[in-house]
């Protein structure tokens, strides 16, 4: 889920319809119609800095699903995971290089991250560590695309080990139990 990462603004909300004065409405609140009371409290709890640092990760993500949950598009990522492998592993850097951008590039799933997360650790210490987990999946994801365009595929077998780093310090720190599981996300 690092970088997942990391991903938590802009999700799924349908297209921003301008607000009174030509300005989009905010994709925070667009995705919080969707949320549970408990939730959209926690979230007003956060910081207007934590909220911002958010949705930067978020809007980094090109890639918005409105039906996936947190768990299909983990099985993507992992998917992506083994295709770099399979990459390195047989000399293949074009493979490689692009399958992990894809990965670094994942989807965010429908409802944003917010609503994946235990909501006790909806809160700015806990959310706090995002950008840092994000990095170490993502960021370490860009570098070994680099490193295997380059041909430089020993840095892009150790980026392979730092982006693993980065998603099992996320999961141990944010996995809800049943893992993918959501109660935080109203029936439709």
């Amino acid at each position: 889920m690092a970088g997942v990462a990391l991903a938590l603004a802009a999700g799924t909300a349908p297209a921003a319809e301008p607000a009174a004065g030509g300005k989009p409405a905010d994709p925070i609140q667009q995705m919080m119609q969707n949320y549970k009371p408990e939730l959209k409290q926690k979230i007003m709890k956060l910081t207007p800095e934590m909220r911002a640092t958010v949705k930067k990760l978020h809007d980094g993500h090109t890639r918005k699903s409105q039906q996936l949950t947190l768990r299909q598009i983990m099985h993507e990522i992992l998917s992506d995971y083994q295709s770099i492998a399979a990459g390195i592993a047989t000399d293949n850097a074009e493979q490689a290089a692009d399958s992990a951008r894809r990965l670094a590039n994942h989807r965010i799933p429908k409802g944003g991250l917010f609503p994946y997360f235990p909501l006790e650790m909806v809160n700015d210490a806990d959310m706090g560590v995002l950008p840092t987990m994000n990095e170490a999946v993502e960021g370490s994801a860009l570098k070994l695309a680099e490193a295997a365009e380059k041909g430089d595929m020993a840095t892009a077998a150790a980026r392979l080990s730092d982006i693993m780093t980065g998603c099992v310090a996320c999961h141990q720190k944010f996995r809800a139990s049943p893992p993918g599981a959501s109660n935080l996300l109203l029936k439709k």
